[in-house]
């Protein structure tokens, strides 16, 4: 009884593994199979480097301050509005006025020296003048006492005398030129402090260097700016905004292709859906790491005599490395894709079924076995598309040109543009079936034969 028992339950198995292995087969002949299929389409390729950059002015004026002080006021622009952000300024336009009073002090200080120092001068040419008139005196004196001297009508007192107050006005007289020179460099001195009094005077008014747009102000009437080794920061004045610069950090790995004159396309947040061109202007080549992340900064050049581009936008980098025009295109998906024996046209079947033996018996032993249908080669593998052909597919082997991860340019006989090709297929219970056998696992996203 037992074994009437065991033997029932082994037909039972046998008979569900039957008709598991029917339906299937039943499905795999295109009872609930369809196709997902794509055209080939003729078109431009274009393939780049993606990259993420910071919209620049071209020339930015860092305008800071040289004396400290208190900010009472601002200027006016060009419009005869206050200095603002976006104000439209002239080269010596007024943009901010420091509290002068100190600086003011310390030019009528200056100046007081100054007079004091000419008079000090003009004392010292008169005292040279005296001392001149008392040399000459003294030298008329002492001819005198040497012709007197022979025939002993005059005393040596006398004599000694004379001499005397000759050499001592002589050396009077020389002082009084010394003293001359030390006014006359005081003067200097005093000159240099009003003139560097009058300098910080003058840098209590800050004016534009430059013709151009304030794009930053970083003060506030009534702010106190404090003048060391640094200069405060007042205003940030962009040159010329009709030509923008865009710095892009590009990877290591792609550095190598980047070269000055390169066209590139990029796009702003600001206005989606538009496309910006340049070119690439420099490498720099101070190099940057971040978590072992070597990148170089790339400076792009492009118009903007519209003005749309604002300064520190971001902007999404497309770097032409090549272009293609009116070549065909097919996507990526189509090359991935392989078929069942099952969907292969009967006259294409045998081909791909039996492929021609691989060099070695060691390969032949590594080629993985599925119910998929393997092209000869690897080359081969990745240059075939699938054709309908009916309610089955036909093979089309295309050489490769091409590719910007979406599409690939290719080219073969019997390629035109409009066919529909396969790139995956589709049942009623699962829109992406990629099995050819019930019990193979499944592929993670589904697709038929993708890999």
């Amino acid at each position: 009884m037992k074994r009437l028992i065991k033997k029932i339950v082994i037909m039972l198995i046998l008979v569900g593994l039957v008709g598991t292995a029917a339906a299937y087969f039943w499905r795999g002949n295109g009872q609930s199979v369809s196709f997902r299929t794509a055209r080939v389409t003729r078109g431009e390729l274009l393939v780049s480097i993606s990259a993420t950059g910071t919209v620049e002015p071209e020339e930015v004026i860092n305008v800071g301050a040289q004396v400290a002080g208190q900010i009472l006021s601002f200027g006016k622009d060009a419009k005869g509005k206050t200095v603002d952000y976006g104000s439209f300024v002239e080269e010596g336009t007024v943009l901010a006025k420091i509290d002068d009073s100190l600086y003011t002090a310390q030019v009528d200080e200056a100046v007081a020296q100054v007079q004091s120092a000419k008079a000090s001068h003009q004392r010292a040419e008169a005292d040279l003048e005296q001392m001149k008139a008392k040399l000459y005196q003294a030298e008329r004196d002492w001819q005198r006492a040497q012709k007197l001297w022979p025939s002993e009508a005059l005393a040596q007192s006398s004599y000694d005398a004379y001499k005397s107050s000759y050499e001592m006005a002589r050396a009077n007289v020389a002082v009084g030129e010394a003293a001359i020179l030390q006014a006359k460099a005081n003067v200097a001195q005093t000159e240099a402090v009003l003139q560097r009094a009058k300098r910080n005077l003058g840098y209590c008014t800050i004016k534009s260097p430059v013709k151009g747009v304030i794009i930053d102000r970083r003060v506030n009437i009534g702010q106190t700016v404090v003048a060391s080794l640094n200069a405060p920061s007042l205003f940030l004045i962009a040159k010329d905004l009709k030509r923008m610069q865009v710095w892009v950090a590009v990877n290591e790995a792609d550095i190598g292709k980047i070269h000055p004159g390169q066209p590139v396309t990029f796009s702003v947040g600001s206005f989606p859906g538009e496309d910006f061109r340049g070119e690439v202007g420099k490498v720099r080549l101070n190099a940057s790491m971040t978590q072992n992340v070597v990148t170089y900064t790339v400076e792009i050049i492009t118009d903007n005599s519209n003005g749309r581009l604002l300064p520190y936008l971001t902007a999404n980098m497309q770097f032409e490395l090549d272009r293609r025009s009116k070549v065909l295109l097919v996507p990526n998906a189509s090359l991935r894709w392989r078929p069942s024996a099952e969907q292969v046209g009967l006259e294409f079947r045998k081909t791909f079924e039996n492929p021609p033996e691989r060099k070695g018996r060691l390969e032949d032993k590594r080629r993985p076995k599925s119910g998929y249908v393997n092209a000869p080669d690897d080359r081969a593998n990745r240059s075939i598309v699938w054709a309908l052909d009916g309610e089955h597919v036909r093979p089309i082997r295309v050489s490769l040109g091409l590719t910007d991860g979406t599409h690939t340019e290719v080219g073969g006989e019997g390629l035109t543009e409009g066919m529909e090709i396969v790139t995956g297929f589709q049942t009623e219970a699962n829109s992406q079936s990629d099995t050819t056998n019930p019990f193979a696992p499944q592929h993670p996203g589904g697709g038929g034969g993708r890999r």
